[in-house]
């Protein structure tokens, strides 16, 4: 069995986006044909009200998927199919845009911290124009697996067979087989994650700092990882945490333009036209 090293090691952007809000914008649509099938990562994280009180007010998406993991703080998901979802630490949202969605995401805290994750996962071709959907996944509904060392893995999508257990998160069922996994190891904790060799990988550090393989990696930075078929992590000086991201390459073309992905500048022009005109979700 071969071991994942890292390929490259990225470090976000400070930026803001929605009404204000401060986040760091860990990877972008820069990076989208290298990191297939993912297509941003943002993190959101403030103790002052000012960085995120503005939320985001209702604003369009077609064509992917968004995936918001909550850690601290709580957000209201409201959509034009009226869905309605309160992310609460821990918890999860699952929004398939689609042919057309409008959503907002608003903060239901005048103070205090908030801290999430935001992923934009692509569509293929064949289902970039399906019917919109949302997941609203409380904190319970994600699979938990507490090691014998202290350390926790928490499987917000995909299957993981570890430790002699064969854990299913709650989404399994996405044309991009993601697999995605928070891991917390405990201090001087040590964990080998099997991957499928098709799976393109990337690892973000949360907090503290750990080593894929003996290299370090550390709160805030982001690694591309090679091939292989496991994932060899240790935590030698403190607990850390990190969040797992991987998925199988579409291997499509990607045009973008904001909050639309598709395949050609044709399908762009499409999209906007048919937001402009009242027609993105019908």
């Amino acid at each position: 069995m071969s071991k994942r090293q890292i390929r490259q090691v990225l470090v976000g952007r400070p930026t803001r986006d929605g009404d204000g809000v401060a986040l760091t914008r860990v990877f972008d649509s820069r990076h989208a044909a290298l990191f297939d099938p993912f297509l941003m990562l943002d993190e959101f994280g403030s103790d002052a009200a000012d960085d995120y009180i503005g939320g985001f007010p209702p604003h369009p998406h077609r064509g992917f998927e968004t995936v918001t993991y909550m850690l601290e703080g709580r957000m209201l998901h409201e959509d034009h199919l009226g869905n309605r979802g309160l992310l609460e630490p821990g918890g999860l949202q699952w929004m398939t845009a689609g042919r057309g969605i409008i959503h907002s995401e608003m903060p239901r805290q005048q103070s205090g911290r908030m801290r999430g994750l935001q992923l934009w996962v692509n569509l293929p071709a064949r289902d970039k124009l399906q019917p919109a959907g949302y997941r609203d996944l409380p904190p319970e509904a994600l699979v938990e697996h507490r090691r014998s060392d202290g350390s926790l893995l928490r499987l917000l999508a995909g299957r993981l067979d570890i430790d002699g257990q064969q854990l299913l998160g709650p989404i399994s069922d996405r044309p991009s087989q993601p697999l995605l996994l928070d891991i917390q190891l405990s201090a001087n904790g040590e964990l080998c994650v099997p991957l499928p060799e098709s799976l393109n990988a990337l690892l973000y550090v949360l907090d503290g700092q750990l080593r894929v393989d003996g290299r370090p990696l550390r709160a805030q930075q982001l690694a591309h990882l090679g091939s292989g078929t496991q994932l060899q992590l240790d935590s030698p000086d403190s607990a850390s945490r990190a969040l797992l991201i991987a998925g199988q390459p579409i291997g499509e073309p990607i045009a973008q333009y904001g909050p639309f992905v598709m395949n050609t500048r044709e399908e762009i022009e499409q999209a906007i036209s048919d937001y402009r005109h009242g027609r993105l979700t019908g």
